[in-house]
């Protein structure tokens, strides 16, 4: 079998880096048993992928997002089947 040239691994963005920072914390035991979680805003964070961040997260129904000095605390209901 011929070897091909080695592909360039993708960088991800760095607004693929906050979803997955994101996701981790919102997936964790203790936010999933509690239905809350604490989004800090971090340094190297950009305002714009901080914003579309938020956006993305409030058209989520059952979200509701309390803004918080360093981030945002964001709470959510599971709805029962009916």
């Amino acid at each position: 079998m011929a070897k091909g040239k080695p592909q360039a691994q993708r960088v991800p963005t760095s607004y693929e880096l906050l979803g997955a920072r994101i996701q981790r914390v919102i997936n964790s035991p203790a936010a999933q048993k509690s239905r809350s979680a604490a989004l800090i805003k971090e340094p190297g964070d950009t305002d714009a992928d901080w914003s579309q961040m938020l956006d993305e997260l409030a058209e989520n129904d059952n979200v509701t997002i309390a803004h918080r000095d360093d981030g945002v605390q964001v709470f959510w209901t599971v709805p029962k089947d009916d």
